[in-house]
């Protein structure tokens, strides 16, 4: 079995495959000075639940945007597992194609997009552009011969209702959901309204807007990440959800370094 990590700045993401099916995925907190015995029995608890032994992972490859947990990461996976990681960086590529404008740039994409990026390619083909909720929101643009263009890099959802409460001294915590009037009542709907509603706005104005700057209409939109869900349900210019995307990319490129 193949052990998948997708390492962001809010949560590590485990996805344990079997040949391409994916058996069992689950989160822990991207914890700093979490220890590699803190992963590594972690880890080993979620396989229990799902009826694995340690002993069943074959190899693990990891993709990282924060370098401080990797020797700890990487410890636990061979302490726990017994596997040497496979990092994606620049010894190992994600095999995504740039553009000729962006060819001659030393600049290249962090190791999760350019995964997600390629993942999405070869399971839905290109032009497309592919949208990432996490942490932060990246929404990033891929022509027809499936080449990376460039993109965009704003705060997620959850770090835009963070940065209001955490700077206002009387505005609650509201739960992350579509209001059902924008003209709010409450100061529970307006909240969700001007966060949640105005986020979802300024989503479709991304793909619009970038869209134009491909030069056409027919880009298929994917989405994915924590919050995915959320707005694929509140918008009709996202053709397709893919929770697993990043995980499912990673499974692909060690697949093709074998």
């Amino acid at each position: 079995m193949l052990l998948t990590i997708d390492v962001g700045n809010t949560n590590m993401v485990f996805g344990l495959f079997s040949g391409e099916t994916l058996a069992g995925s689950f989160r822990l907190r991207t914890a700093p000075g979490i220890t590699s015995d803190e992963i590594g029995i972690l880890a080993c608890e979620y396989f229990s639940r799902f009826g694995f032994e340690p002993g069943a992972v074959e190899a693990v490859i990891i993709a990282s945007v924060v370098p401080q947990i990797m020797y700890s990461l990487n410890s636990a996976m061979i302490k726990y597992f017994g596997r040497e990681p496979l990092v994606v960086d620049s010894g190992v590529e994600s095999g995504l194609r740039y553009s000729p404008a962006l060819c001659s740039s030393s600049e290249r994409l962090g190791s999760d997009r350019s995964v997600t990026a390629a993942a999405a390619i070869a399971k839905y083909g290109a032009p497309l552009i592919v949208i990432d909720f996490g942490t932060a929101t990246t929404v990033d643009a891929v022509d027809a011969a499936g080449c990376y263009l460039g993109g965009s890099i704003g705060a997620g959802l959850r770090v835009c209702m963070d940065a209001l409460i955490q700077g206002t001294a009387m505005l609650p915590r509201v739960e992350l959901s579509m209001p059902g009037h924008i003209i709010g009542t409450s100061t529970l709907e307006q909240l969700q309204a001007g966060v949640v509603a105005g986020y979802v706005g300024n989503i479709e104005y991304l793909i619009t807007r970038m869209k134009r700057e491909m030069g056409r209409e027919d880009v298929k939109v994917v989405a994915t990440g924590g919050l995915s869900r959320l707005i694929y349900e509140n918008t009709s210019m996202i053709d397709h959800i893919d929770p697993h995307l990043t995980l499912e990319g990673l499974r692909l490129i060690y697949e093709a370094k074998k």
